[in-house]
Formats: C-alpha cells, structure tokens, sequence
C-alpha cells in the first residue's frame, strides 16, 4: 500500500505515526483511503469474505512480519516462577470463597471435593493444549494466533471478539467486587463505599469510584513494567497462599469428620456433575497468561512449568478447602453466597471473616492484574492484524509493554465498573471462554493432522469427518444433559465420540509433531477437551447464549464494513513484502 510503506523490518507505515492519532493510526489501508475505494471494497466483500474464511495464517507470519507490526518488541523477562505465580493469580480470584457454596449445598454436598477434582482435571486438559501452542507460537495474540494459524482469520475474530467482551465484563465484576470485600474489611455494609445517585435508573444507580481508582493503580503498574507487574503479582499471590493455608489450618480445628462422611452425595452423581460444571468457571482466567509468550525468556521449558504448575497448585488448595468446609458443618448449613465466612461464624471464630476479606482482595486484585495485561497484550494482536485499529499494536520504547491497547481496556473496564451492578455483570458473563477453549482444542487435532501441501485431500476429508462426529456428539451430549434427567442418550454419544476419536488415531497419521512440547495421548486429551468443555455448556442457561449470539452478530457487522477489509488489505500487504524477500507464499495455506 503506497499509504503504508514499509520499512527495513517489514513493519508498515505505523511507526511515525502511532502517537497522532489521526486518521492512520485507525484505517490506514488502501480500502479506506477514500469513499470511492471503500465502495469498491464493499462490492468485492463475497471474495474477500471467501479468502478470510479459507485463508490460514502461518507461524512464520505470526511470529516475525505480524509480530514486526508493533512499535517495538517486548522485553524477554518472565520465567517459569513468574509464569506460576501468573497462573496462580490469574485463576484463583474470589471464585472458591463464592461458588463453593453454591455446588456443595444444592448440588453435591460433601462430595462437592471431587467436584472440584473433576472440573480441575477438565480445565488442565484446556491447559495442556495451551501449552503446546505457547510454546509453538509464544506470541501476544495467545489463541487469536492459534485460531488465526489453524482455522483462519474468520474464525479466530469470533473467538477473539467474544473473550475481550468477557474480560472486560469480568473485569468489571472483579473490580465492583473488590470494592465490596474491601468494605467488609472495614467492617462497613458491601455498598457504604459507593455513591448512590437515585435519579439513575437502578441497575446503575450506585457508582462505584474505587472500582475505577483501584482499575487505573494496576494499569498503570502494568503499562510501567511486566517485570514489576510480575514481581507483585508474585507477592500479592503468596500472601493468598499464607492466607489460605491459614483458612485450612484454623478450620481443620474446627473439623467433624461425621458432617463429611454422612450424606457424602446426597444427589448422587448427576449432583457432582452438576457441581463440577459450575466450579468449571473458578478455574478460568490461564488464558491470559498464553498471551506473555512474547515475555518468556525460554517457552519450551518455562511455559509448561509455569502454566502446568500453577494448575496444579490450583486444584489442590481447591480441593483442600472445599474439603475443610465440608468438614466445618452440615452441607444444608452452609451458606451459598459467603460459605467460609458463615461456617468460621457458625463455629464462634466471626473474627476470621476478616481473614477471609483478606484473602479474598488479594485473590481479586491479581486476578485484575493478570486480566487487565491478557487484555492489553490480546488487543494489541488484534491491531497488528488490522482487525482493530493499529494504533492498538504499539509497544512502548521504553518499558516494552502494549501501552495503548492496555490504556483502551482499562478504560472500558472502568466504565462498565462505575455503573454497572454485580447482579447485572454475574448475568452478562457469557459462553465465550468454554468456546474459546473449545476451539483451542480442535484448533489442536488440526495442527497435528492437517498441514497445508503435505496432508492429501483423501486425509484432509477424513479429518473433517472425524471432527465433525466428535464435535456433533460432544453437543449432543450437552443438549442432553441439558433436557432430560435421564442416561440412555449417552449410550449413543459417547460411544460415537469414542470411536470417532479412535478412529481418528487409527486411520490418520499425524502431519506434524512438536518441536519442543507436545500434549500426550494426541488425539484422546484434546478430544476429550472439546467433549468436556461443550458438556459444561449444557448447563448454562439460554440467556446467556441468547447474549451470546447478539454479541457476535454485532462482530458480524463490525466484521463485514469494517474489519474485513482492513485485515485483508494488511493480510496481502504481508504476501507483497513476503515475496519480495522470497518467492514463496507464506499465508496461503487453504483448509
């Protein structure tokens, strides 16, 4: 594009410009230069839209002429011991303090710890496939790269669409949250620390400043440095461990082995998978940290340990403290919105709500942390793509980081947080990470067993079947869950599932192996990743699916006038560069 020259790094014309703001720095490509080439443009959507849905991405491009995109690189900082502390604090927020309550004493009872179990293993199986793709491509982007590379543009602005709108209502949440916890600490009622303006309508109607206040303090330790950022997230995440293992010990004083022993499942089974679907979402939040593989200093050792290790973690203080509220008082006592707090009142320590507050706001504050740099650094992918606007990829000369994108995120965080009720924010958080994990985990079986001019259409053909017959019974198996009480339809779809998934291993020969860490029992484990996460959204109700399906029609709008366009004028600004410095044709590969 004569509008968007390059320069010896292969990066186009955002440099100079990033810090104006004109213009440029939002639809700096040849289809918006003028009204007359934007109608043009428009009449040549079918074709563009064909090629984004049948184009795939390559590692090549995604990790040197996307990645060139940005002002300048991120600063190589983090290690495994970073990366677990990331892992730690990104996932274990105020979730465990909440929604243990709720699944042990309408759902499953004392057995509520191999719910936990359960939905623990079933989110490490999301981050197994993580894994593999982080090392692979330690990119910003996190799975909007995965998805870019193996399912194409199409597909990966969907997924990418709705986890950002996710992480600011989650963020959001976090933040109101915070404000709440904090007051119970100062022993005052959840909303003294707001401001009511009763002429609001009453959703909206308690502004909350400190949600804002605490929302910039951590943007701007995040703009400032990830190493510094990394350094409290790591206090800030220890601390919670010292208050948690406090929890336990104190508790366990407390223990009747008889309150976990009798009615252990009092709704049986179908109570612990139900359990296990709603304690799914406290172990979401790893993603983000996918997103820092630009910032690891050695991905092939650092990355597995760090995210694999930080699951780990995870799921045994899970576990350890569901098993301690089990053992506080009866399951029908236990209190389904502050559980640990009312059991230490129930047993005469009231006192220990405070250690609670504690544990709970640094919980929530590096969950907010990791939230607010997953969402700077996925942006900031996005705009190096065009499919938001590039001003978006700059990386600050100076502390390395994405400070635009960052700045952006935090203030929608901020402004969803200062009106929005925690009623309102609980009822908008979505499907879009379970279908984003998903994804990731079909994305997965691709990249093994499909690469572009090797794989033969025979094979290719193959592939589709199987993943279609693993997904379709996955989902059939979801619906099920979701209608009936019943088991007979399982008797048809796991059995499909299973020997779609071995016949998958048996006819197939995998097309790529990694090169540094690759996830074990390939297909089974990503297979078994795409059956869990569709059957955990069985459970969700239809409003958020009904939500769902609004958001990513107004993606489709965006998509077609806009962003389409624009990706599709930098996607060929890549090839032209690319084939200048060699003739071969680095993003066309068809799937």
């Amino acid at each position: 594009m004569g509008t968007t020259g390059t320069n010896e790094n292969g990066s186009n014309g955002l440099r100079k410009r990033i810090w104006r703001f004109t213009k440029d720095n939002f639809l700096p490509e040849e289809s918006f230069r003028s009204w007359g080439n934007y109608v043009n443009a428009l009449s040549h959507t079918g074709q563009r839209l064909k090629d984004r849905l049948l184009t795939r991405s390559m590692d090549e491009v995604e990790l040197h002429q996307v990645r060139a995109r940005s002002q300048h690189k991120m600063k190589k900082t983090l290690s495994w011991w970073d990366i677990i502390w990331f892992g730690v604090g990104s996932v274990m927020g105020s979730g465990i303090f909440v929604l243990t309550g709720e699944a042990m004493r309408n759902h499953a009872g004392p057995a509520v710890v191999i719910s936990y179990v359960i939905s623990g293993v079933s989110a490490l199986l999301s981050v197994l496939c993580y894994t593999e793709f982080t090392v692979e491509l330690p990119v910003s982007g996190g799975s909007f790269a995965y998805l870019r590379v193996e399912l194409g543009d199409f597909i990966a602005y969907i997924a990418a669409g709705n986890i950002l709108f996710e992480y600011v209502v989650g963020g959001a949440s976090v933040a109101r949250s915070w404000t709440s916890y904090f007051a119970t600490l100062c022993n005052h009622d959840p909303d003294s620390f707001r401001i009511h303006v009763p002429s609001f309508p009453e959703e909206c109607s308690y502004l909350d400043p400190i949600a804002v206040g605490i929302s910039i303090l951590i943007c701007i330790g995040a703009s400032a440095s990830i190493k510094g950022s990394s350094r409290f997230n790591s206090i800030t995440s220890i601390s919670q461990i010292f208050v948690l293992i406090f929890i336990l010990i104190t508790g366990l004083t407390k223990a009747n082995p008889k309150y976990f022993v009798e009615h252990f499942a009092p709704h049986g089974i179908r109570g612990m998978l139900k359990a296990s679907s709603i304690l799914f979402f406290a172990y979401v939040g790893f993603d983000g940290v996918a997103t820092l593989g630009e910032e690891i200093k050695n991905p092939g050792r650092d990355i597995p340990i760090g995210l694999i290790g930080s699951m780990t973690i995870i799921i045994g203080f899970y576990t350890a403290l569901s098993t301690t509220l089990a053992l506080m008082q009866p399951y029908t006592h236990v209190d389904t919105n502050a559980p640990f707090t009312m059991a230490f009142k129930a047993v005469g320590m009231d006192w220990a709500k405070y250690v609670v507050a504690t544990g709970a706001l640094e919980g929530m504050t590096a969950v907010l942390l990791a939230s607010i740099i997953g969402q700077g650094r996925y942006f900031t992918h996005i705009g190096r793509t065009h499919m938001a606007p590039p001003f978006l990829a700059a990386i600050n000369k100076k502390t390395g980081t994405p400070m635009n994108a960052t700045i952006i995120m935090t203030l929608l965080n901020s402004i969803v947080a200062l009106f929005t009720s925690l009623d309102v924010l609980a009822s908008l958080l979505s499907i879009a990470t379970l279908f984003l994990f998903s994804l990731v985990a079909l994305a997965l079986i691709v990249r093994r067993y499909h690469v572009t001019g090797e794989t033969t259409d025979s094979d290719r053909n193959k592939l589709i079947a199987f993943l279609a017959l693993i997904v379709g019974s996955s989902m059939g198996s979801a619906a099920y869950w979701a209608v009936s009480s019943g088991w007979f339809a399982y008797s048809i779809t796991v059995p499909v599932w299973f020997l779609s998934t071995l016949g998958l291993q048996l006819t197939l020969k995998e097309a790529r192996k990694p090169k540094l860490w690759g996830v074990p029992l390939n297909p089974w484990l990503p297979s078994a990743c795409i059956a869990i996460n569709l059957f955990v959204m069985g459970s969700i109700d239809r409003a958020s699916f009904e939500r769902f399906g609004i958001w990513t029609l107004l993606l489709l709008v965006y998509y077609i006038f806009i962003a389409l366009h624009a990706s599709y004028d930098a996607a060929k600004e890549i090839e032209r560069e690319t084939n200048k410095s060699a003739p071969v044709t680095l993003e066309a590969g068809k799937s």
